[in-house]
C-alpha cells in the first residue's frame, strides 16, 4: 500500500509525464524529455518501432551538440488544471527547421505544424524569431507530442510551456533585453565611427567592424535579422550567423594587433593571430562553399581559441606595463566569464533565467564599454608620452643649443684651418686635373698618331707599287723614242737623196725598218704606255681613296656611301691582307646615310685592324684566316647595318664587358694604346647607334654596328 500511495504522489517523476496546473503558469520540460539520435535519417513513420530507442534527457535545456540528422524529441503532457490554452515557445531561432507531431488515439502521428528558417517568415502564425507553438489540451487530458528538429549549428532546446500570457510576458523580458542591446551596439559604432573620421585612427574603424557585425551575430542568434531584415531570405538566413561570427572574429585581430601595438611590443605574437585569421577565413570560405556544418564547427574553434589568445597576449602586456592594455585585459576576463556561464546553462550545470541565457550578450555590453574606454584612455596615454616625449625633446633641443654656441667658436677656427687646406688641396687637384687632361689628349693623339702611321704605311706601299712600274717603263720609253726619232731622220735623208730613184728609196726605207725591227719598237711603245697608265690609274684610285677615307673636305654630318667608305677603308688596309687570307665583301643596296663620314671611317678602321690583327694571331701565315664584310637594311628599314665577322682567336668572356673601355688592350706593349675601340663605341653611340658583339674564344668574333639613316638634328 505505501508503494502505491509513493506511486500516486509522485508519478512525475517516475513516468516523466510533464503536469500542468493552475498553479504553475511556466514549466520548463526539463528532465521529462526522451531523446532520440539516429544514425540516418528517421521519418515519422517510423517512430512507433523505435519507441524503445529513445533516451531520457537528465539535462535542463538539453543540448544535443551537432547532428547530421533529424533528432527527435517525445514529452508526454496531462493537464490537471482547469485552462486549455497553452502555448509551447523555443527559444532556440538558430533551428534551420522544426516541426511538431501530435499522436492520435490509434498511435499515429500528425504534424500540427511546421516552422524553420528554409520558410518565409511571414509565414508564421506568430510573428517572432521564438518557434511557439499553439498547444490545445483539455482539462484532465493527456497527451504525447513528438519534435523533430534539425540544423547546421548547435542544437539547443530551451522549452517552456505555459499560459499565452505568461509565455509572451516572459518573451517580452527578453526582447527589451535585446533592444537595450540593440541600443548599446548602435551608440558604441556610431560613436566610434565619428572618433574614427577625427583621430584617423584606424583602431576605431576595427573596433566599429567588430562590434557591427557582434551585434548583428548576436541579433542572428536571437532570430532578429531574419524578422527585419531578410524575412524572405531563408538561405541566406542559414548562414548569415556564421559568416557575421567570423568577420566580427577577424575584425577583432586587426583591432588587437593595431590597438596593442604587437609588430612594435610583440611581434611573435602575430603569427598566433595570422593563424587564427586562417581559421576565420576558413571558415567564411567552408560556410560560403556549402559545408556549413563544418564551417560552423571552425568557427567556433576559432572563436574560443581567439578569446584565450587575447586573454593571454593582454596579460602578458599588461606584465610588460604597457598601460592601454588594462581595459583590454579586463574585457576579455569579462568576455570569458559570460561565455563560461552561457556554456554551463547549455550543458545544464547552471540553471536556464534570464540571467544565464543573456550572460554572453551582457559581457559583451561591457566588453564594448570598456574596448571603447581602452580606445580613449590609449589616445590620453599617447597624448601624454607625446607631451613627455615633446619636454624631453626641447630640454634635448636647449641642450644642444648650448652645445652648438659652444662648438661654434671651436668650429668658425676649425672652418679657417679646413679652409686653407680645401684652397691647397684645390690648387693640387687642379694641377692634377689639367695634366690628366694633357696626358688624355696625347694619349688620344697617340692613338690618331699610330692609325696615321698605319695609314701612312698603307697608302705609301699601295701608290709605291704603280710609281715603281711607272718609273721602270721610262728609260725603255726613252729609247724607243729615240730610236723612232732616228727612224723618222734615216727616212727623211733617203726621201730627200736627189740621186735616188723611188724603187731604191722604198727598197732602202724598208731594209732600214728591218734593220731596226720596227713591227717590235711599235709593240714595245704601246705596252709600255699601256704600263705606265694602269700604274697613273691605280696611283689616282688609291689617292681617291684615301681622299674618301679622310674626308678632309667635309664637315659636320652629311649624307655619304657607306660601302664607298668602308671600300677606300680596304684599300688603305690591304698591305695588311697577307696572300693566304680570304676576304669576302658583300655590300647590300644601300641608301645615303647620314653621319660624320672621316670618323666612321676611323671606327671601320679600328674594327678591320682587330680583325685582320686576330687572323694573323691565330693562323699566322698559314692559310685558313677569313673575313667577312656584310652591308644591309636592319629588319626595322630605319636603321642600316654593318657585320665584321673575323675566325680569329676570338674575345674571351671573362674580358668581354671591358673592351670598349678606354686604355683596355690585349696588345703587347707598343702595340697598341687601348683607346681605339673606346673611340669607336664613342663615335657610334655619337651617331644615335650600337655595336653588338658576338665572339668565342678560339672561334672567331662578330662585330655588328647599327646605325640610323637620318640622325635627330635637334639631339646633335
Amino acid at each position: 500500500m505505501r508503494f502505491l500511495l509513493l506511486l500516486l504522489l509522485f508519478p512525475l517523476g517516475i513516468f516523466g509525464q510533464i503536469k500542468l496546473t493552475d498553479v504553475d503558469t511556466l514549466v520548463g520540460l526539463d528532465s521529462c524529455l526522451y531523446i532520440l539520435k539516429p544514425d540516418r535519417q528517421v521519418n515519422a513513420n517510423e517512430i512507433g518501432s523505435l519507441r524503445d530507442e529513445f533516451v531520457r534527457s537528465e539535462a535542463v535545456n538539453p543540448n544535443l551538440g551537432l547532428s547530421r540528422h533529424n533528432i527527435w524529441v517525445r514529452f508526454e503532457i496531462e493537464n490537471l488544471g482547469q485552462w486549455s490554452d497553452y502555448l509551447l515557445n523555443v527559444a532556440y531561432p538558430l533551428l534551420d527547421e522544426i516541426e511538431l507531431y501530435e499522436v492520435d488515439t490509434l498511435g499515429h502521428l500528425n504534424s500540427v505544424a511546421h516552422f524553420g528558417s528554409f520558410k518565409k517568415f511571414s509565414d508564421r502564425r506568430y510573428k517572432h524569431p521564438n518557434y511557439i507553438f499553439d498547444m490545445p489540451i483539455r482539462p484532465a487530458e493527456s497527451k504525447t507530442y513528438y519534435l523533430r528538429v534539425r540544423s547546421a549549428e548547435q542544437i539547443i532546446l530551451p522549452l517552456t510551456l505555459g499560459m499565452r500570457d505568461d509565455v509572451w510576458g516572459q518573451i517580452r523580458k527578453t526582447d527589451i533585453l535585446l533592444g537595450l542591446y540593440l541600443g548599446v551596439v548602435l551608440i558604441m559604432a556610431l560613436y566610434n565611427f565619428f572618433l574614427f573620421l577625427s583621430v584617423r585612427d584606424y583602431s576605431y574603424l576595427y573596433y566599429v567592424v567588430y562590434v557591427v557585425f557582434l551585434g548583428f551575430t548576436q541579433f542572428g542568434i536571437a532570430g532578429l535579422n531574419f524578422e527585419f531584415l531578410w524575412p524572405n531570405w531563408h538561405a541566406w538566413e542559414e548562414v548569415s550567423v556564421t559568416l557575421f561570427a567570423c568577420i566580427s572574429g577577424i575584425a577583432v585581430l586587426f583591432f588587437s594587433d593595431h590597438f596593442l601595438q604587437l609588430k612594435r611590443y610583440l611581434p611573435r605574437a602575430r603569427c598566433m593571430l595570422a593563424g587564427l585569421l586562417l581559421l576565420f577565413v576558413a571558415g567564411f570560405i567552408t560556410t560560403v562553399g556549402g559545408i556549413e556544418r563544418f564551417g560552423f564547427q571552425i568557427m567556433q574553434l576559432a572563436t574560443t581559441l581567439e578569446a584565450l589568445t587575447l586573454f593571454g597576449i593582454s596579460m602578458y602586456m599588461l606584465r610588460k606595463n604597457y598601460r592601454p592594455a588594462f581595459y583590454f585585459f579586463i574585457a576579455w576576463a569579462i568576455v570569458l566569464v559570460g561565455a563560461l556561464i552561457f556554456l554551463l546553462k547549455d550543458y545544464g550545470i547552471l540553471p536556464y533565467t534570464t540571467f544565464t541565457s543573456n550572460s554572453f550578450r551582457l559581457a559583451s555590453i561591457v566588453e564594448m564599454a570598456l574596448l571603447s574606454f581602452a580606445l580613449a584612455a590609449r589616445i590620453n596615454i599617447l597624448k601624454k608620452e607625446k607631451e613627455e616625449s615633446q619636454a624631453r625633446e626641447l630640454a634635448s633641443l636647449m641642450e644642444n643649443d648650448r652645445l652648438v654656441r659652444e662648438q661654434n667658436v671651436v668650429l668658425e677656427q676649425k672652418v679657417e684651418e679646413r679652409t686653407e687646406e680645401l684652397t691647397a688641396s684645390n690648387v693640387s687637384l687642379q694641377e692634377t686635373l689639367l695634366h690628366l687632361k694633357e696626358t688624355q689628349s696625347q694619349l688620344v693623339e697617340a692613338e690618331k698618331m699610330a692609325s696615321l702611321g698605319q695609314l701612312t704605311a698603307g697608302v705609301a706601299h699601295e701608290i709605291n707599287n704603280p710609281i715603281n712600274f711607272v718609273s721602270s717603263n721610262v728609260a725603255p720609253l726613252k729609247r724607243d723614242i729615240k730610236m723612232i726619232w732616228d727612224t723618222l731622220a734615216e727616212v727623211e735623208r733617203i726621201a730627200f737623196d736627189p740621186e735616188l730613184s723611188v724603187e731604191e728609196k722604198h727598197a732602202q726605207i724598208a731594209a732600214y725598218k728591218e734593220e731596226i725591227d720596227i713591227a717590235y719598237l711599235r709593240e714595245e711603245v704601246d705596252f709600255l704606255l699601256k704600263g705606265m697608265h694602269d700604274g697613273a690609274h691605280r696611283t689616282a684610285e688609291i689617292v681617291k681613296s684615301l681622299r674618301i677615307f679622310s674626308r678632309v673636305d667635309e664637315d659636320g654630318f652629311k649624307f655619304v656611301d657607306i660601302n664607298e667608305g668602308l671600300e677606300s677603308t680596304m684599300v688603305i688596309l690591304n698591305t695588311l691582307i697577307t696572300p693566304d687570307m680570304t676576304v669576302e665583301k658583300n655590300y647590300g643596296e644601300l641608301p645615303k646615310v647620314e653621319c660624320a663620314a672621316g670618323k666612321m671611317n676611323q671606327a671601320f678602321l679600328n674594327i678591320l685592324t682587330n680583325a685582320i690583327y686576330a687572323i694573323n694571331q691565330k693562323f699566322g701565315n698559314t692559310r685558313g684566316g677569313k673575313l667577312e664584310i656584310e652591308t644591309g637594311l636592319h629588319k626595322d628599314s630605319a636603321n642600316i647595318y654593318m657585320r665584321i665577322a673575323d675566325n680569329g682567336i676570338g674575345i674571351p668572356e671573362t674580358i668581354r664587358e671591358k673592351i670598349f673601355e678606354p686604355f683596355f688592350t690585349t696588345k703587347d706593349v707598343g702595340e697598341g694604346t687601348g683607346l681605339g675601340m673606346s673611340i669607336t663605341y664613342n663615335t657610334i653611340a655619337k651617331h644615335q647607334g650600337k655595336i653588338e658583339v658576338e665572339s668565342e674564344e678560339g672561334v672567331g668574333t662578330v662585330f655588328t654596328l647599327i646605325l640610323p639613316i637620318h640622325q635627330n638634328i635637334t639631339g646633335k
